[in-house]
């Protein structure tokens, strides 16, 4: 039996994304790259743990599960999470930012300072700018500001961003318009917190960087990992979490990175293919306007 792998997810750093396996090693993510593995066959995906503690229990947890923790892990997770504002004395600064992935879809969120832009890769933000930087309470409340004075969501689903990569406006100055236009209105309202500083409007466009010029549309997203079933073809794109895999005569299908996570993973057949379940994209008059 070829030797098995836990993949703990996606990371991007300044060399690019890659793929963490238990023990620390690193599979460089570059486009161009063959991507080929399976899930062990009889396994199972159990609970990755929290906090950086393995699950006491192993417990078993859904395939369509992004997170692939267990009830009580997953409020662990949440119990100390920033992203789910349970905590409120965090000492280090945070920036707050309006992050584009589409046409029409702009949010506004925090992320601490020392992260610098890793956050607003992991999202798969097209693009986006810094608004302003202060204390952690201070830029929640900036968050709220905007959201409710401009209507500017906090979440945009990760649905409705794959949707668009391969659609997106052809030049930089286009796809940076919305967030240049926003980032004036938002710095003009009142209400400001005094403790947070604003910050000139200076977008940067990750479209390079995610391999998105010219991507091919995909024909659907695989909906969960299985046991005996495996992936193998070419990587044209990485966005977020997600891989944009050309998988022979099936054509393009999107992997979100997230789905691997708890299981054991081999090495899988080189040729291209899917024997995951994909869920295809829904198609009409040659425009693609959603998943389902």
């Amino acid at each position: 039996m070829a030797q098995a792998w836990k993949c703990t997810g996606l990371r991007w750093s300044g060399d690019g994304p890659a793929l963490v396996w238990d023990g620390g090693r690193r599979s460089a993510l570059h486009r161009g790259k063959r991507v080929a593995f399976g899930v062990v066959d009889g396994g199972v995906r159990t609970c990755v743990g929290a906090r950086g503690h393995p699950c006491p229990t192993r417990a078993r947890v859904s395939g369509r599960s992004t997170g692939a923790r267990c009830e009580e892990c997953a409020r662990l997770d949440r119990a100390h999470s920033v992203a789910a504002d349970t905590i409120a004395d965090d000492p280090r600064p945070y920036h707050v930012y309006l992050a584009w992935f589409g046409p029409g879809m702009i949010k506004v969120g925090i992320t601490a300072l020392e992260r610098g832009s890793a956050r607003l890769l992991e999202q798969g933000a097209v693009c986006f700018s810094w608004l302003g930087v202060g204390p952690l309470m201070a830029a929640r409340r900036t968050e709220e500001l905007l959201r409710a004075a401009l209507k500017v969501p906090d979440r945009i689903p990760y649905a409705e961003k794959r949707a668009v990569r391969s659609a997106l406006p052809a030049t930089e100055a286009e796809r940076v318009a919305e967030i240049g236009e926003l980032h004036e209105r938002a710095v003009a309202l009142a209400g400001w917190p005094e403790s947070l500083s604003r910050k000139p409007c200076q977008p940067v466009d990750h479209t390079g960087v995610f391999g998105l010029q010219g991507l091919p549309a995909a024909l659907g997203e695989v909906v969960e990992l299985v046991p005996g079933g495996t992936v193998g073809g070419e990587l044209i794109a990485v966005a977020g979490p997600d891989l944009h895999i050309a998988a022979g005569a099936r054509g393009v299908v999107v992997l979100d990175t997230r789905l691997m996570t708890g299981w054991q993973l081999c090495p899988g057949p080189g040729g291209g293919g899917f024997t995951f379940p994909v869920r295809e994209f829904r198609v009409e008059a040659g425009v693609q306007d959603g998943l389902f």
